[in-house]
């Protein structure tokens, strides 16, 4: 499974925060590892250098193997919480679509 991480201008894309973020997916993420081919995380802060309720803005989208990418987004006050937010989503969603997969 290959692991990207993007970041707008506005978001510092450190190295902490890949390592944080590439752990918390696998760890997150590994029971579904063998149908994942790829996942891309991308951050933003919508209003910039502003301050906003719920700017931050994660998108995550795993590409599964021979099927279409499923993408999920979640908007929080912090990088951290938009990111646990959107991983649970995208949880959610992988297992809704694997579990039809093995029921047909």
């Amino acid at each position: 499974m290959i692991i990207q991480l993007n970041t707008d201008k506005n978001l510092a894309g450190t190295e902490k925060l890949s390592v944080y973020l590439t752990s918390l997916i696998s760890e997150e993420l590994s029971r579904f590892s063998n149908q994942i081919t790829r996942v891309e995380v991308h951050l933003s802060d919508e209003n910039g250098p502003k301050e906003g309720l719920n700017d931050k803005r994660c998108i995550i989208e795993a590409r599964l193997e021979g099927m279409k990418p499923i993408a999920v987004t979640n908007h929080a006050d912090t990088q951290e919480l938009a990111f646990e937010g959107a991983i649970e989503k995208l949880k959610t969603s992988l297992e809704t679509v694997i579990g039809r997969l093995r029921n047909h």
